[in-house]
């Protein structure tokens, strides 16, 4: 009688241990995908400031400020889930980077302080954002193994816990970049 009481405890002390850890992982996660969406949020901020300094110095197509403005007013709406945020950020993130191309066929604009100043913390921002991908990347990780492995897993499996899928590049931006393409535009 007192093994089997021994046993049951055991097991309880074990399966609370499980389920904390689950808890801090799952959290953990949260507080990662958070930490993009504050580094996303600064560089929403940055958008307005780059397209204003940009529009002194050149007559663009507006299209592709125009497109920036609205992704970024669609991303601080409050209805964007976090997929969706996600891919606001992705598309973004290329329009600028084209934008940021467009830029080098005017001299002015590269030569003036406030964009060399806004240039810097936009790399600086998106260094951020890179380090914050790869964090949540991180604990996506130690969730997974922790809800895919034994004996997480038959916990996991009882409390609806499912693997979380981890970031991942789109293939546009896995290709390898050309300078002499970019310099020929």
């Amino acid at each position: 009688m007192i093994i089997v009481a021994v046993i049951a405890i055991l097991v309880l002390i074990i399966g609370i241990g499980i389920y904390n850890s689950l808890i801090s992982k799952k959290n953990q996660v949260a507080n990662a995908f958070s930490a993009i969406d504050v580094m996303l949020k600064k560089r929403f901020d940055l958008i307005p400031n780059l397209v204003e300094t940009v529009k002194q110095y050149m007559q663009y197509e507006g299209d592709t400020l125009t497109k920036i403005t609205e992704l970024r007013g669609k991303a601080l709406g409050s209805n964007v889930s976090e997929s969706d945020k996600l891919a606001l950020d992705q598309q973004i993130g290329t329009a600028v980077k084209g934008l940021m191309v467009s830029v080098e066929n005017y001299p002015d604009l590269k030569a003036n302080t406030n964009f060399l100043n806004l240039q810097s913390t936009w790399t600086e921002s998106e260094e951020q954002i890179a380090a914050a991908r790869r964090n949540y990347n991180s604990s996506v990780t130690t969730y997974n193994n922790a809800v895919m492995m034994f004996p997480g897993n038959m916990f996991a499996g009882m409390l609806g816990y499912q693997p979380m899928p981890v970031l991942e590049t789109a293939a546009e931006e896995r290709k390898n970049v050309s300078a002499k393409e970019l310099f020929n535009n």
